[in-house]
This record gives C-alpha cells, sequence and structure tokens, in this order.
C-alpha cells in the first residue's frame, strides 16, 4: 500500500476525537477520522472488474473541531470520500470540504460555531435566510458540469470539489447567476444538461424552484407559493415537469422568534405537491394532496400519459421515537427512520391523486440509474435500515417495480454500509448491467473495506473487496462519476 502525503492546503491532524457517551453519533462507526489520505496500492480480495471505470464518492460529517454544547450528525464538518476504479486499479482518497466555515475554524483553530441544537445567536453567520447554522456542505453529492457538488441539507452554497483530487474548487454561484441558496438535492438530468433546484428558508412563506442550464447559467427562477414555511428536503423531474412537496415538517414559529431552529410534525396537515412544468411558475402549478407523512428521498418519477408517477421513500412518522435511557440520545433518535416504499400517481386531467405502499421493507436512501432519472425505471437500489436505534444500513436491496421482487445482500453481523448508487460497466445497456459499490465498516475491526457487486445478482455478494486502513464514518450520500464523465471539464469561469 502506498501512501501520498497530504498537499499543502491540508490542516494538521488532530487530536483523537473524544465521544460522548450520551450521544451515540459520536462513538463507534460515527465517530470522526482525523487524518486525510491518499491511497494506492490497496489490498483486494477478489478481482476488480477491468470495465468498472469511474469513481464512487460519498459525503458525510467528519467534524474537526468539538464544540461547546450537543452534538448532532447534521453538524460535522462535510468530508467527501472517494473511490477511483481505472482499468482494474482502484484508489482511495478523503478529503474535507473546504468551506468558508471550515476555513475561519481552521484560521482560528477551534470551533467557532454550536451545533443545531443549541441557540445560533452568538455563532458568526449562517445562510443567506439568516438561519446561523454553520453550512457544513456534508449531506450530498452531486455531478454536473464536470465538477461534483457537496450541498447542505438546509439549504446552503453548493461547493465544487473535484471528482478525483477532491480539491475544493469553491463556493458555487453559477457565473454570478444563483439567486438564493440550494437545497439538499438537486436533480441533475443528464439529457439535457440542466440542473434543478429550489430554495426555501425558516421566515419563507414561498419556495425559490430555479434551473442551471448546461452553459452553466440559471435560466429560470421563479417563486411557488406556500402556506407558510415549510422544511422540503428532496424534490423528482420528469421529462417536462417538477415536483415540488408542501409536507405537514413545519418550522416552529415560537422558537424561530427566539432565535431557535426546530421543527414539528404537524398531523392535522395533509402532504401536498406542487406539478409545475419545468419553465413555469407559480400560475402554472397544479396541487394535489394525499394522506399526511414525511419524504426525505425520492426514487425517480416520470410521465405516463396524463399522469405524473412518482416513487418515494415514504415517512409515516418523523417524530421522535423514545428508544435511550438518557435526554439526548432520545432527541436524536428520529434520525433512525422508518420509511417504506410508496408509489403516487398525480393525474393531471382529472386532478386526483392515486398512493399506495410498494413494499413493506424499511429501506431509504434510493437511487436509480442516473442515465435515466426523470424517465420511467424498473430497478431502484435502497439501503436497508438495520434493527438498530441509530441510522444503520446493514444491507442492500434491489427492488424491481415491475414485478414487486427485490433482491438482498446483508453486509453481515456488525458491518454498515453507505449509499450505493448504480455504476454502469463501460458499454452498459441497461438499468442492471453494471454495478454497486459500498463502503462497509466492521464494528469489531473498526476498518473499512469498499465492496464491488454485480448489480444483476447481488445477492451472490461481492466480486471484490478493497481492504483500507481506517474507517469510513457513517455518513450521508453518494454519487457515481463514470469515466466518460470524468473526461469532461467544467469550463473556464464555471466556478
Amino acid at each position: 500500500m502506498t501512501q501520498t502525503p497530504l498537499g499543502a492546503d491540508a490542516p494538521i491532524a488532530l487530536a483523537k476525537p473524544v465521544g460522548d457517551p450520551d450521544n451515540p453519533y459520536t462513538l463507534g462507526v460515527f465517530a470522526p477520522v482525523d487524518r486525510e489520505l491518499t491511497l494506492e496500492d490497496l489490498e483486494v480480495v477478489g478481482e476488480i472488474p477491468a470495465d468498472l471505470n469511474g469513481v464512487y464518492l460519498r459525503n458525510g460529517p467528519n467534524r474537526r473541531f468539538q464544540a461547546a454544547g450537543r452534538y448532532h450528525m447534521f453538524d460535522g464538518d462535510g468530508m467527501i470520500h472517494a473511490v477511483h476504479f481505472e482499468n482494474g486499479k482502484v484508489r482511495y482518497r478523503n478529503r474535507w470540504v473546504r468551506t468558508e466555515a471550515f476555513r475561519d475554524e481552521s484560521e482560528a483553530g477551534r470551533a467557532l460555531w454550536t451545533g443545531l441544537m443549541e441557540n445560533p445567536r452568538n455563532n458568526p453567520w449562517g445562510n443567506h435566510h439568516g438561519l446561523g447554522i454553520k453550512d457544513s456542505a456534508n449531506t450530498d453529492v452531486i455531478f454536473h458540469r464536470g465538477q461534483v457538488l457537496a450541498t447542505w441539507y438546509l439549504c446552503g452554497s453548493p461547493y465544487g470539489v473535484d471528482p478525483l483530487s477532491l480539491e475544493t474548487l469553491g463556493a458555487q454561484d453559477f457565473m454570478g447567476t444563483l439567486v438564493g441558496d440550494m437545497m439538499a438535492h438537486p436533480k441533475a438530468d443528464e439529457s439535457t444538461g440542466e440542473l434543478l433546484w429550489f430554495d426555501y428558508g425558516p421566515d419563507m412563506s414561498a419556495m425559490r424552484y430555479g434551473i442551471i442550464g448546461a452553459d452553466g447559467l440559471q435560466t429560470h427562477l421563479t417563486e411557488i407559493e406556500l402556506p407558510g414555511p415549510r422544511l422540503p428536503h428532496d424534490m423528482a423531474i420528469t421529462a417536462h415537469y417538477t415536483v415540488l412537496m408542501d409536507l405537514p415538517l413545519v418550522q416552529d414559529q415560537e422558537a424561530r422568534k427566539n432565535g431557535k431552529y426546530r421543527i414539528f410534525y404537524d398531523r392535522e396537515l395533509v402532504s401536498r405537491f406542487a406539478v409545475v412544468p419545468r419553465y413555469g411558475d407559480n400560475s402554472a402549478v397544479r396541487w394535489f394532496e394525499a394522506e399526511p407523512c414525511y419524504i426525505y428521498h425520492v426514487v425517480n418519477s416520470w410521465e405516463e400519459g396524463e399522469e405524473i408517477v412518482m416513487d418515494v421513500c415514504r415517512v409515516k412518522n418523523p417524530q421522535h421515537q423514545t428508544t435511550f435511557a438518557n435526554p439526548l440520545s432520545n432527541m436524536l433518535a428520529y434520525m433512525r427512520l422508518d420509511a417504506q416504499l410508496y408509489r403516487y400517481r398525480f393525474d393531471l386531467a382529472t386532478g386526483r391523486t392515486r398512493e399506495e405502499q410498494l413494499d413493506d421493507d424499511n429501506i431509504e436512501f434510493p437511487s436509480v440509474d442516473s442515465r435515466i432519472m426523470g424517465q420511467p425505471h424498473r430497478y431502484s437500489y435502497n439501503m436497508h435500515l438495520a434493527n438498530m436505534p441509530t441510522l444503520l444500513f446493514d444491507g442492500l436491496v434491489r427492488f424491481d417495480s415491475l414485478t414487486g421482487t427485490k433482491q438482498e445482500y446483508f453486509f453481515g453481523d456488525g458491518r454498515y454500509g453507505s449509499e450505493a448508487p448504480f455504476a454502469p460497466r463501460d458499454n452498459s445497456t441497461g438499468e442492471t448491467d453494471g454495478y454497486l459499490i459500498s463502503f462497509v465498516n466492521d464494528e469489531t475491526t473498526g476498518r473499512a473495506e469498499v465492496v464491488v457487486l454485480d448489480a444483476e445478482d447481488i445477492t451472490a455478494g461481492p466480486v471484490a473487496r478493497v481492504l483500507l486502513p481506517q474507517r469510513v464514518p457513517s455518513g450521508f450520500h453518494a454519487c457515481w462519476v463514470r469515466a466518460d464523465q470524468l473526461r469532461t471539464a467544467a469550463p473556464e469561469g464555471a466556478r
């Protein structure tokens, strides 16, 4: 194994972090790592497929400085872990996202922000909505126009990152045309080159909805009216429409008056879905109502005649779940999701909503072949949630929406994985003609590995395992960037 020294912009190594015995998200597979590594000549069990070429990137929290007060998983500084596959060779790299807040704290040599669960009154600054919480860019990674965008779940600046070097290219403003912040899960339409996004805030009774064109400029911006401040997390796109959400998880306005950020689930409200033509405005919105729920993540959406079909992971009860013996752990218990695959049909001719559960398993963090985002899909790849009180993935589920059947692969006792997007093999011809890749942490050894599974039959287990010398702390979202995408470069001035 060859280790490449850190670049000049790398921070000094930290002292080993100290976990909080009352906070499970500071312990075990969640604890941060204190080294940025570039590793080659890694030990491989099995054989890396020669037709697997590209890079797998996964974002997540990895706090650098311990702050005063209670820690939430959303507080940790974004760190991207990447595995580059090229002609049967593999290399690993991890880097913090150099956000403005990260650089400020690096210069100060200490934490400057308190976390999500504390009053942000004395924090230096926040996002464009005056929410004084640190934008850590720790939530998602999405490829667009030659670079990966690292995003934040409460709406912040999308940070451009080089998909190979993991160098932070800076806060992306799309040549000065971006208005506002960007939510965690913008959608890249590979058929048009567009990036679709929305923006919301704790004091906004509207949602900004915008489109970044294939030329890197914002080409559309409008406001979609809402009854009050909301907390939408994801969106859906089809070839001609966008679906935005008004769900019963709302901002606590009394807490907001006192400078705090707090949300609650209002069971008296229905779920509402705004179907808007891709380049439409508020006057063109068609609203559809459904049973109350919350939706963190959309699987995919598409058009069938006059209907918009949308598959999601639906959470019936996003409230806190009492599972721990101490108050802090109880407050964090809602992080462990209970979600099932669910389908909505919005009939544009009649205004009717039809909804049905597709499967009863507890699965989340879904993905489909990115090449057909917004088009009909048959297969989705989902993370199976462990029967544990924290957010842990103990396996993968390939769901066939045509037959309602599924394939499953479980990582093994004490082993927990990461979101596993579909990675098409070279010259791939379909949704299963490729691989799934995931980081897997082993609680017993304190190390991680990369598993590669054949998407045609995930039950067969890994075709290759890449052994790493340290953990990859449990985190959030991942993406796959194909070799043909890596050969593209962001045009001059795109940042």
